[in-house]
């Protein structure tokens, strides 16, 4: 099975390259590959030839890896058949029959220019060619090239690994066909879900310019200032929007080794006068730690690592200037440092190193407008989703204040950017009349524009209020008689306030729209019932309420799958437990790629409550693979639900039936909306609500056949006591328990079996370690 991939939500939109060409399969070359077949697109993945049986080792050893590797390249493993291998001594002549090229060879000039010397004399005339290069300027590439391959040439900058990192910068050349470029930045963006961020042909581009000189500069006054490693990673990361990994955790996660190879790219290509060269000098450690294979998380550590002596794990850190490790110790900011801010402004020392840091760093990103980019829009993109910052240098020079950053600027005796004193005491960012505008380097506001086709909940945000909202949701009108239903509680979980207002809103909408979309901006559609309350619930005994927390979302659910009216689900990251159930509950699902959806109640010791195990089961029913009999869709569902599975993508949760074939899949997240409004219009026409499934159980007999299941998994050691009192009650809906086989049960069946399974469940639950666990992680527990 391949990625069945949507476009502006109506599908039946093909690709404009039928299929792609990548020359070089190491880990970038593979990802890339990985991520093209993703999309559906067959690839032709070529390396060098290797003597012996196996010609094509290189490339066939590299797909090999790819599936085995974590987190996955691919999507879905049978994507990985899109892959054709070869070589180029061999195969090179097969790039006729490709309509993009991409170069991921070894950064080395002289064996790029050979590569492309040997390409233009067996592309077809026209063909794009692009390199992966993340420090060879466009210009090198392509100097003494003929200027027919200069106009088909270009950069195409991905970040690693390809399949989860959105970014992706483009170079074009003074001589670049501007179709070329229209045309692969539209295929990376729509097909391969990326962000494209135009850049300079500059050294390092936007995201490594910026991102090298910070993490350079972090590690380098780290030791003049005798810090450890963990109160850089706790000054550097949350109170300034970054990863909780900091500086020297990224490090280790993009390899130590890297470092020195960047440190002098960087140098060679930057004029004598930019102020990397201040913080460019190699950290003696670094040395030291490569020659002791101390590279990072792919070697036997880095700053961190995890010491196994004597049985245990103890995480431990390497003292900066002697080399030695010692067990990490968790560090917390002094009162009033906790954000960027306060940080800033704290006489404390470490304040006196986020100034150093960050005014270094705030400050040389301003000060490459319009070297690196044009726009400051364009930076922040490539910082928030080249390195994950929360908040790009520019927003977050508004969120300290730019007036306030000149004046720390100054105090530390760092330069303050021509940018910065343009804005003053101003922003450069701002709403008006519902549109957000950039300070340019003219001084003039300008719009901040969305590619055609992308919708964004936030820009309805700005333009007006809802048609209907409480502290738990909000019902938006996103135009052509569609609303958008989202969840604002935290982690979008469901409780009885969310169900009020869903249910609200479906009324609304039967009387006000022709369609609902079930959609969130967050990173996550929604972790599930609020188990802090059941477990609040739980410890006072108040099963009534829990109860009636259960009956009530039932209620809702089946009002929001009979409504009047088409429904689509639009999931993206965690859709979890009773997040999955609505989901399942939806006419239609437009997924975003990257979407994990799974009923996980039973990882927490419960069972689905709001109607998840009758939804699954009518999909496996009516699929013709498994509808052979009540008991092969039994056994699928039952051992699904018991081992609390989560699609690891939205091509998986199709294997797994959450996905129909009349559902959608998005790859592009900020498409997601646009994709799901245009297939609820798309089903506006004629639409009927789904008529109300009857179900012929497996009865005693299949129950008998899934407890002996359980009692052998609890004989292994492999499943608990309450375990097996879990599976026992799931069996039982699942199957009818003691109804005959024949007899026909019909959905109000199924729901009240397991709305008394799961009362029954909250009372037995021996601990609330689990529901803990899912609440602290948002990753469930398996049996």
């Amino acid at each position: 099975m391949t990625q069945d991939v949507t476009s502006g939500g109506g599908g039946g939109v093909r690709p404009v390259f039928s299929r792609v060409c990548v020359i070089g399969s190491g880990v970038m070359g593979a990802g890339i590959a990985a991520q093209i077949a993703n999309a559906g697109v067959p690839v032709v993945l070529l390396d060098r030839k290797v003597e012996g049986a196996d010609p094509n080792a290189l490339a066939n050893g590299a797909i090999a890896k790819a599936l085995k590797t974590e987190p996955a390249p691919f999507m879905d493993p049978a994507a990985a058949k899109l892959i054709a291998t070869g070589n180029i001594d061999d195969d090179l002549p097969r790039v006729a029959d490709c309509d993009w090229v991409v170069e991921v060879i070894i950064e080395r000039l002289d064996l790029k220019q050979a590569l492309y010397r040997r390409l233009d004399a067996v592309r077809r005339p026209g063909t794009p060619v692009s390199s992966n290069t993340s420090t060879i300027p466009l210009a090198r590439l392509v100097d003494g090239m003929p200027e027919s391959f200069q106009r088909d040439f270009l950069i195409t900058h991905f970040f690693n690994p390809p399949r989860y990192m959105r970014l992706l910068e483009v170079v074009a050349g003074p001589m670049t066909d501007p179709a070329h470029v229209a045309a692969v930045s539209d295929f990376c963006d729509r097909w391969l879900g990326k962000t494209v961020v135009r850049a300079k042909d500059t050294a390092g581009f936007i995201a490594n310019r910026i991102g090298t000189f910070w993490m350079q500069a972090a590690a380098r006054v780290a030791v003049d200032q005798g810090l450890t490693v963990e109160q850089v990673d706790t000054i550097i990361g949350r109170p300034f929007g970054i990863p909780k990994t900091g500086v020297f955790g990224l490090l280790d996660l993009v390899g130590i080794d890297l470092m020195p190879h960047i440190s002098a790219s960087m140098k060679s290509l930057l004029a004598a006068g930019d102020r990397y060269h201040a913080f460019a000098e190699d950290l003696p450690l670094i040395a030291k730690m490569i020659e002791g294979g101390y590279t990072g998380r792919k070697g036997k550590g880095g700053f961190y690592r995890i010491n196994k002596a004597g049985g245990g794990k103890v995480k431990e850190s390497i003292d900066l200037v002697t080399g030695d490790y010692a067990r990490s110790e968790r560090f917390s900011l002094p009162p009033g440092a906790g954000d960027a801010a306060g940080l800033l402004a704290s006489d404390h020392r470490f304040g006196a190193y986020a100034r150093t840091v960050m005014g270094e760093t705030l400050a040389y990103a301003a000060s490459l407008v319009p070297e690196i980019s044009d726009d400051i829009v364009g930076i922040d993109r490539a910082m928030e989703l080249g390195f994950n910052w929360k908040k790009g240098p520019f927003a977050l020079i508004d969120q300290i204040g730019a007036a306030k950053l000149a004046g720390v600027l100054r105090q530390e005796g760092i330069a303050v950017p021509a940018l910065i004193e343009a804005v003053g005491d101003g922003r450069f960012y701002q709403d008006r009349d519902g549109a957000t505008q950039a300070f340019g380097v003219d001084c003039a506001w300008h719009p901040v524009t969305r590619p055609d086709g992308v919708i964004l909940l936030g820009d309805f945000r700005k333009r007006g209020k809802p048609v209907l909202s409480s502290r738990s949701g909000a019902l938006w009108d996103i135009g052509d008689g569609v609303a958008c239903f989202e969840i604002t509680t935290k982690m979008n979980t469901f409780d009885e306030s969310v169900m009020t207002i869903l249910e609200k809103s479906i009324a609304y909408v039967g009387e006000h729209f022709k369609a609902l979309v079930l959609y969130s901006d967050a990173a996550h559609f929604s972790a599930g019932a609020n188990l802090g309350l059941a477990a609040f619930a739980a410890n006072m005994a108040a099963w009534g309420e829990i109860g009636k927390l259960v009956s009530r979302g039932q209620s809702v659910y089946k009002a929001l799958k009979y409504a009047p009216f088409p429904v689509v689900a639009a999931p993206a990251g965690m859709a979890l437990g009773g997040g999955c159930e609505i989901v399942l509950h939806a006419d239609a699902i437009q997924a975003h790629a990257e979407s994990y959806i799974g009923l996980v109640e039973c990882g927490v010791g419960l069972i689905p409550g709001w109607g998840g195990c009758g939804e699954m089961l009518d999909r496996l029913r009516a699929d013709p693979r498994t509808a052979k009999g009540p008991m092969p869709p039994t056994r699928e569902v039952f051992e699904m639900i018991a081992t609390a599975r989560v699609s690891k993508s939205a091509a998986e949760a199709r294997r797994m039936h959450i996905l129909r074939d009349r559902d959608g899949i998005t790859m592009n997240r900020d498409r997601l909306l646009a994709d799901a409004k245009a297939l609820a219009l798309s089903l506006v026409e004629g639409y009927r609500p789904p008529p109300k499934p009857e179900f012929h159980l497996a009865g005693a007999g299949g129950k008998l056949a899934l407890d002996m299941a359980v009692e052998g998994m609890a004989r292994q050691g492999i499943a608990t006591p309450h375990d097996v009192t879990v599976a026992g009650k799931l069996a039982g809906i699942l199957t009818g328990g003691d109804h005959d086989v024949t007899e026909i049960v019909t959905e109000e069946d199924m729901l009240g079996l397991e709305r008394a399974a799961f009362a029954e469940l909250v009372r037995s639950i021996p601990t609330l370690d689990r529901i803990e666990h899912m609440l602290e992680t948002g990753k469930p527990l398996r049996n």
